[in-house]
């Protein structure tokens, strides 16, 4: 196997009781899975939905993963990602000890994330404009 197919990507969500919530988050990892076909990407749930982080790095490592890196597709940095998403982190490094994790910030804080989200709002702003007498 070589280096690239060595890597795989391991997003993660909070998760919710509607399964409609997931919509975009599943959009995130099939346009990534079509842009990047040969490296393994999966969809983790903290809570209410499947598969959980356990579940989907154990796809990954079963796909040859030895190096995930781990976003997080949370806005910000609250509990979830300061202190719960580590401590997952720790308990899949003792599961998987051949596997390095790399945890990244919050995706809602990555700049062309912030910069994407000032453009949606400068756009609904500059259409509103335009449509008001």
């Amino acid at each position: 196997m070589n280096d690239a197919h060595s890597r795989g990507l391991l997003l993660f969500a909070h998760g919710a009781r509607d399964p409609d919530w997931a919509r975009p988050f599943e959009a995130v990892a099939q346009s990534v899975r079509a842009q990047r076909p040969g490296t393994p990407v999966a969809l983790a749930y903290l809570e209410f939905m499947q598969p959980d982080m356990a579940q989907a790095t154990a796809a990954l490592v079963a796909a040859g993963c030895r190096r995930v890196e781990v976003l997080p597709l949370f806005l910000g940095a609250g509990g979830h990602v300061r202190k719960d998403l580590p401590q997952l982190l720790d308990g899949l490094r003792a599961t998987h000890p051949g596997v390095h994790f790399e945890l990244h910030p919050a995706v809602g804080e990555l700049p062309t994330v912030v910069q994407a989200m000032a453009g949606a709002a400068l756009s609904l702003l500059a259409t509103k404009e335009a449509n008001q007498p």
